[in-house]
């Protein structure tokens, strides 16, 4: 109850226990107390028909709550969220591996930092020993004399406290008997012992003897602020977090609704767990005041790492998608992220990998490794230049150059070359620049890709259902050579060049669109990076169906979704807040979990060509190599031998204006089965959509039913080939 409730209370006493002017009452007390426990309880209803509502009868909204109202205690353990018996850093071999290795490495090299070290730190510590022996024989004496208790003494010479200081002096020769005492009895048990092991003990046991002595009287004798042995790793000062701390700087936001709270004393921040250490840092999670979500801290990031005297890059504010949007997470790392020293990556000296698992790319802000499947998936990587994007796509690409049976397919129209030492070395297909013969060689393969992703589906249709049974590729069929199910990956860096060609823009579109929507079941991965980020860099059919996605530094918001799809600005996931130290650094979207911060394995260029050659000499050994790596020139391949618009006008008759999609297409396969068989209707609609063509719904009358579906007009490509052509009629 507050002071209000308690005053209000006080005055209704008061009002009754004062008697009327025309003579007292007598109440009742514990009648009223009843009668206030049923006005309580009772149902709150409205006043009955025709009558008006009370003013002071007050309405009871809230109703009390029974003993066993909500979930049993049964529902309550069927919904509960066990935690994992065995820790998730021990399930995965290579992170057991990696913190097995980091604790072998510190302490091999303060073993053998210390080793080198031996013979200096014997010779000062034997030059320390006179002192050493002078401060142990002075400190011995003064114990004797005990020292320790003339300040109190001299304290009652001060005070002319006679009977004090006498009383103190007979404790004081009672000290230094015994302790004269004990004394002389160590310097007899020493002087015998040292002459035993003189006489009996053999020359070794009498120099660890001496040479500990010697050391120990050394090490009494050191400089406090001289320390003689170093350490060998300078271990990062970080200041614990603590619940001050951050309640501080949730404060330092400017967030009215946590400011209020904190003026009233509250701390502006409900704690549901304890401050616990969490990899290389501190974790602390709770919930904020009603009405502030996650994504208002993570806008005042900046504020927020100053509120914890932190670096920025050791300041990471997250949502937690089970929660809901007021439950924040908040790492705050020893080591600014960019910064920190990384582990090295497991690949980097040797092994070799299988696509269809998943393999290690980068870590966390805690440390742990991120893993990444590339089969499966198509996947876009964004950002503003010099932010890493083609250090990432060029990672990638050597884990795909790591599996043998892949076919890499590396285009680099930015022309800088940054991509040739994974495609000289093992790419099928490899180009740089966006000069015409570039622009064309990039065109004719993209011609024969979606050529043989038509012939893939045509391969895994035909498979028995025991060998494929979920119509996709698998590992097992990968190995099968003779049925070129091997994964194919095509890298595109600076795809806006390709999309927005003036004259093969559209084919450019309608092609990737089909392989990313298509292409992953096949077994045919496309990993698509620009650093513009918008509509006309990513069409919409691609962007839409991307599986995976990396996003690096962006500006803004749109470029933010963009990337990492539609509302994950609003959801807190956001990669404008990134600095420009930041590189690497980026938001990972896929294998089934949430966005991710993640710092991808560096690898320079140097190291990505010894990674290739490594990649080099296995498909060497296997007989693997093909195409550009081993010099042979792609086949001369023109422009597509059909017109698909025309084709379409040719098996839609005029007196067919509207027909359904499946029709056109079961059609246009008849026409030519080497070019269209396999289509759908989806698949239609992605062809037509670069020609500024939409599908619409096409009613027909089925059993005296009216039945929708999509279909095309006539009329629409007929309209479309006469822009195109320039003609004025066509039929």
């Amino acid at each position: 109850m507050n002071h209000d409730d308690e005053s209000e209370l006080f005055n209704r006493l008061e009002a009754e226990m004062t008697p009327a002017p025309g003579g007292g009452e007598v109440v009742d007390l514990g009648k009223a107390r009843a009668a206030r426990t049923e006005a309580a309880t009772a149902p709150a209803t409205g006043p009955a028909d025709g009558a008006e509502a009370d003013p002071a009868v007050p309405v009871m909204v809230d109703q009390p709550v029974p003993a066993d109202t909500g979930p049993g205690y049964m529902s309550r353990l069927l919904a509960a969220k066990r935690r994992p018996v065995v820790p998730p850093w021990m399930k995965s071999p290579a992170e057991l591996k990696t913190a097995a290795g980091w604790v072998a490495r510190h302490y091999g090299h303060a073993a053998g930092y210390h080793a080198l070290r031996a013979p200096v730190y014997a010779a000062r510590l034997t030059l320390q020993a006179p002192t050493g022996a002078a401060k142990f024989v002075g400190g011995t004496l003064r114990w004797m004399a005990d020292s320790e208790g003339e300040p109190v003494r001299l304290a009652a010479v001060r005070r002319e406290d006679a009977g004090e200081y006498l009383r103190l002096s007979r404790q004081r020769d009672g000290r230094v008997r015994m302790r004269t005492l004990v004394a002389v009895l160590a310097l007899f048990v020493g002087i015998g012992a040292a002459l035993a092991l003189y006489v009996l003990a053999p020359g070794w046991l009498q120099a660890v003897s001496v040479t500990a002595v010697v050391l120990a009287l050394g090490s009494a004798g050191r400089k406090a602020d001289d320390p003689v042995i170093h350490r060998a790793v300078e271990l990062p000062k970080a200041t614990k977090l603590t619940s001050d701390i951050v309640l501080r700087a949730l404060g330092a936001l400017g967030i009215p609704a946590i400011n209020s709270a904190q003026s009233k004393g509250r701390g502006g921040f409900e704690f549901t767990a304890p401050i616990t250490r969490d990899g290389p840092g501190w974790r602390a999670e709770g919930d904020l005041p009603f009405g502030v979500t996650v994504t208002d801290v993570i806008e005042r990031r900046d504020r927020l790492a100053s509120g914890l005297r932190r670096p920025l890059g050791c300041v990471w504010p997250e949502a937690v998608p089970d929660e809901h949007t007021g439950h924040l997470v908040l790492w705050v790392g020893d080591q600014d992220l960019a910064k920190a020293k990384k582990p090295a990556w497991p690949l980097a000296k040797s092994g070799t990998v299988d696509l269809f698992k998943p393999v290690a790319y980068g870590t966390d802000q805690r440390g742990r490794w991120v893993e990444v499947t590339l089969m499966y998936i198509a996947g876009i990587i964004g950002a503003i230049p010099r932010m890493g994007k083609t250090f990432l796509l060029r990672l990638l690409l050597l884990i795909a150059a790591l599996d043998p049976r892949a076919e890499l397919h590396t285009y680099d129209m930015k022309g800088t070359g940054d991509l040739d030492p994974v495609g000289n070395a093992v790419s099928h297909r490899h180009a740089a620049g966006d000069d015409d013969e570039t622009i064309g060689y990039v065109l004719a393969d993209f011609r024969t890709l979606r050529e043989e992703l038509r012939r893939r589906t045509k391969v895994i249709r035909s498979l028995p259902r025991d060998i494929c049974p979920e119509s996709k590729v698998t590992s097992q069929l990968a190995d099968k050579r003779s049925l070129g199910l091997h994964p194919i990956v095509v890298g595109v860096d600076e795809c806006q060049v390709l999309f927005e060609h003036p004259e093969h823009g559209k084919e450019f579109e309608e092609i990737a669109t089909d392989l990313v929507k298509r292409g992953p079941a096949t077994g045919i991965v496309m990993l698509l990076a620009t650093q513009r980020p918008d509509a006309k860099s990513l069409p919409t059919g691609i962007s839409a169906n991307a599986g995976a996605r990396w996003c690096l530094k962006v500006m803004g918001q749109t470029e933010n979704d963009m990337v990492l799809g539609t509302s994950a600005y609003k959801r807190g996931v956001r990669a404008t807040m990134f600095t420009w130290g930041d590189k690497g650094i980026h938001y990972f979207v896929g294998e089934g979990a949430d966005a991710r911060i993640v710092y991808g394995a560096f690898v320079d260029a140097p190291g990505a060509a010894a990674i290739a050659a490594r990649a080099r000499s296995v498909r060497e050994k296997r007989g693997l190599l093909s195409g550009y790596a081993l010099g042979e020139a792609p086949e001369a391949v023109t422009g597509p031998a059909y017109d698909l618009l025309a084709d379409i006008l040719a098996v839609t008759p005029a007196k067919e204006p509207k027909v359904w999609s499946e029709t056109v297409v079961a059609r246009l396969a008849e026409l030519r089965p080497e070019v269209y068989d396999g289509w759908d209707p989806e698949a239609l609609a992605a062809a037509l959509k670069p020609h500024g063509i939409s599908t619409i719904q096409v009613g027909r009358r089925v059993d005296g039913k009216v039945v929708n579906r999509r279909g095309i007009d006539r009329s629409h490509i007929t309209t479309a080939i006469a822009e195109r052509d320039g003609k004025r009629d066509v039929g």
